[in-house]
């Protein structure tokens, strides 16, 4: 496309060309159709944990690409916490161009394992490739399959990559950041469970901390509310 500058005519892309940028971006994501649809103007707030989240998702979104650090989102299963995530990287690719990629924990790992396997079809360096090179990484679950030694090592090498790279990751997961009981929030956990420590070890928890913003979310299971509320009908 020709646009006229003082006088001059200039060659410049379409818009055609960004919205299709934008389209390959966005299926190069791999969001599962389960959220899809997430954004930050569907999130739904129930109370003070849920409103701080969403500011800070929306401040993550307008720092970027100044934002330094990532975000650990951590509580029980269906605050929101991955529909937040998801939104996050939605804003990036829609506003601002930005190639951004959804990983679940389990199965990152099982495709890292698979690959080691004679009749696998790709190699353990190109399934790693997309999540070390990728802008923004929302690595989900963080800490849904039990740690050994083997996937402490192999999770810590893929975050210290992007760590040492300078690229932000966002993390959610259902454990919490510590096993002490904390105000009214202590009754959405299983107590005497896993604290995310225990799910992760030490080290990588200790790089998590200079890697990311700790974001807790608390609350009823959503899914589950949503479930009980269509009985009634």
């Amino acid at each position: 496309m020709l646009a006229a500058a003082e006088g001059k005519s200039i060659a410049r892309r379409c818009d055609c060309f960004y919205e299709r940028k934008t389209q390959a971006f966005w299926e190069q994501a791999r969001i599962p159709r389960r959220y899809q649809n997430c954004s930050l103007a569907n999130f739904e707030v129930h109370n003070d944990s849920h409103k701080d989240a969403l500011k800070i998702s929306r401040q993550f979104v307008k720092n970027f690409p100044a934002q330094e650090v990532g975000l650990l989102f951590i509580g029980p299963c269906g605050v929101g916490k991955t529909h937040l995530a998801v939104a996050i990287i939605r804003e990036l690719i829609e506003k601002k161009n930005v190639p951004c990629s959804f990983f679940d924990f389990r199965e990152l790992i099982r495709d890292i394992q698979s690959s080691f396997t004679p009749d696998s079809n790709l190699s353990e360096a190109e399934i790693l490739a997309p999540v070390f090179d990728v802008g923004v990484l929302v690595l989900d679950e963080l800490g849904a399959k039990r740690t050994t030694a083997w996937v402490e090592e192999t999770v810590f090498y893929i975050i210290n990559q992007r760590y040492n790279q300078k690229k932000l990751t966002i993390f959610t997961s259902n454990y919490l950041d510590t096993e002490e009981e904390v105000d009214n929030r202590d009754s959405f956990y299983k107590k005497g469970g896993d604290s995310l420590v225990d799910r992760i070890g030490v080290r990588l928890r200790s790089r998590l901390y200079e890697m990311c913003k700790l974001v807790e979310l608390w609350g009823d299971d959503y899914r589950k509310v949503a479930k009980q509320a269509s009985y009634r009908f």
